[in-house]
């Protein structure tokens, strides 16, 4: 995901009430005033202090992002008028894995890093990474999620002195046990006006999805241009990523079953390992799914070949008709649509249990951190920066969007959405924001500090706007009056409880052990073997075939010391568990 999030959270992006940097706290008004993105020359904060000197460009690099380059748009203006640096992303899902090897060979790897843990980790033990003790107490945004960081901190190996070097991703400030959302990361959702043309019916199992789907594209083969549309549309991007071996579109959809992708290994509801291998577990079931919808006509056939990019702009256009992401319904959904009985939403499959972690209150895996040789103003302005980026400005900005464009305040600061299709049509942003179009500015970063789950202190809602009181309120018209009718329930996870459909694991912070060298090797390996195999088995010519390729993956993983990966990734994962059973 990655986030994948997608990481991404992709949810709307972005605006602000008030600022702080290290050492500068906003209060916890109702109505404080919003901050301007108008640039007047210096980079100033509410309380008065500037960013004054020369523009500094801030390499940042960063495992989250899906694009490669200068930000540009109406977040470089927000972060321009505020601190007076502009970003320059390097992203390995853009540029290649190779491009880590390579900067960390020559012992720079960015002045901000966004790293996977066992990235991290390694980086931090090859001194690639800042002590950021000192200027982390004084920033007293950040310091709202002290425990958090410390206790990551506290964990990483070596670190006997509590030094603080890497700021957690997506925490939060609910608690470490409460599952807050009403939708989980994945699960299947289908547009509601195509499912209810075709009688709503029960789906008993993926071939009963398949067979849904199947009716949906047959009585609308074309979008509202005339352009086809599918079934499902993949992407191979991320795949062998967060910590997962294998096709992403594939990994993720095993929490569809309850399973959860551990490296070669996958974590089983009974709290056993089963290797990626298994025909009886949820790797080979998932591929075989996207297999029979590819034999059944409704699989994208630009699938293999085509980016994330490529894919988004066919969700946009109404091309999709299944989504598995909960951030995708940023790509379709608006209050228009849902009024008009057009969403997406989830669509329960009756043999399924769904998984989910706990509200990421430690964090998701990820962190930021500083690169080992900034030095001087340069550091000086990273750390007010990511103190901002965990301030309800910056979260505001990062999760509502721009006050005037995606959404209105009242006296009360709560918010009410406006230009819901921003991100998805790529609206033209109004110079006085920075113009060009609103996903072409959006924040290219695509990692948060703070989850958009977390209260904002401001408004005491949500700062994603699923959560915010407005939004349900408008939401609830025809697609959700009659999913609720249909199911009996009011939200999605609603109707999982009620149905002993929910599986939820706690949110832990550990630390786990990096890959030897040898490792490393046998897990590039077999990774690469999984996704090229992986690929063809979607696209195979029947199912004998299908079982063939995977006989032969099987085999050929052999030979690459797929054994030993497995072993390591059991007992690496086995402390995650661990923590995770002990925080229950």
């Amino acid at each position: 995901m990655k986030k994948r999030a997608i990481a991404l959270v992709l949810s709307m992006v972005l605006v602000g009430a008030s600022l702080a940097g290290c050492g500068d706290k906003p209060a916890a008004s109702t109505n404080a005033p919003a901050a301007s993105t108008e640039n007047t020359g210096a980079a100033t904060t509410d309380s008065g202090s500037e960013a004054s000197g020369d523009t500094i460009v801030i390499e940042v690099y960063d495992e989250a992002a899906n694009y490669q380059g200068t930000q540009i748009g109406w977040f470089a203006k927000v972060i321009k008028d505020r601190f007076n640096i502009e970003l320059n992303i390097i992203a390995p899902q853009v540029a290649g894995d190779a491009v880590y090897q390579t900067r960390t060979a020559t012992g720079s790897l960015g002045d901000i890093v966004i790293l996977d843990p066992a990235h991290f980790s390694d980086c931090v033990q090859a001194g690639l990474i800042k002590d950021i003790t000192t200027e982390l107490k004084a920033c007293t945004n950040l310091m709202d999620y002290d425990k958090q960081i410390t206790t990551y901190n506290n964990g990483l190996p070596g670190n006997t002195e509590g030094k603080l070097y890497g700021i957690p991703c997506e925490m939060t400030n609910t608690s470490p046990t409460s599952f807050s959302d009403d939708v989980v990361y994945s699960s299947p959702m289908l547009r509601w006006d195509l499912y209810s043309g075709i009688g709503a019916p029960d789906i008993a199992d993926l071939d009963g999805l398949i067979d849904a789907l199947k009716a949906m594209m047959d009585a609308n083969p074309t979008n509202e241009s005339g352009d086809p549309c599918y079934g499902l549309s993949l992407w191979p991007d991320w795949d062998n990523n967060d910590g997962m071996i294998g096709i992403a579109n594939v990994a993720q959809l095993t929490t569809w079953y309850g399973e959860k992708i551990k490296g070669s290994a996958i974590l089983k509801t009974d709290d056993t390992f089963v290797p990626l291998t298994d025909k009886n577990a949820t790797y080979y079931k998932m591929l075989k799914f996207l297999y029979n919808a590819n034999k059944a006509g409704i699989v994208d056939p630009d699938s293999g070949t085509q980016d994330w990019n490529a894919a988004c702009a066919k969700m946009s256009a109404g091309q999709v008709y299944l989504f598995w992401y909960s951030w995708q319904v940023g790509f379709w959904n608006t209050t228009d649509r849902l009024a008009d009985g057009k969403g997406m939403i989830f669509t329960p499959v009756l043999d399924q249990y769904y998984y989910t972690t706990s509200d990421t209150y430690y964090g998701s895996g990820r962190l930021f951190g500083v690169g080992a040789g900034v030095e001087g103003e340069k550091y000086d302005r990273i750390m007010k920066f990511l103190d901002w980026y965990a301030s309800p400005e910056g979260l505001e900005f990062q999760h509502a969007g721009i006050e005037g464009f995606n959404y209105t305040l009242d006296d009360q600061h709560k918010f009410t959405i406006m230009n819901d299709n921003a991100l998805m049509d790529n609206l033209p942003v109004p110079e006085e924001y920075g113009g060009a179009g609103y996903s072409d500015g959006n924040n290219a970063i695509n990692q948060w500090i703070v989850a958009g789950i977390s209260t904002n202190p401001l408004s005491g809602e949500g700062y994603s706007n699923t959560h915010w009181s407005s939004w349900k309120a408008a939401t609830a018209t025809k697609t959700k009056t009659e999913w609720g009718e249909r199911f009996s329930a009011q939200e999605p996870v609603d109707w999982m409880k009620a149905h002993n459909a929910l599986f939820v694991r706690p949110s832990v912070s550990v630390s786990l052990p990096s890959d030897t060298a040898d490792i490393e090797v046998i897990r590039n390996q077999v990774g690469q073997e999984v996704k090229d195999a992986s690929w063809r088995m979607i696209f195979a010519s029947d199912d004998a075939a299908f079982d063939a390729m995977w006989d032969e993956m099987t085999e050929n993983l052999n030979s690459l010391g797929f054994d030993e990966l497995y072993k390591f990734d059991v007992d690496k994962y086995t402390i995650e568990l661990k923590a995770m059973q002990e925080a229950k």
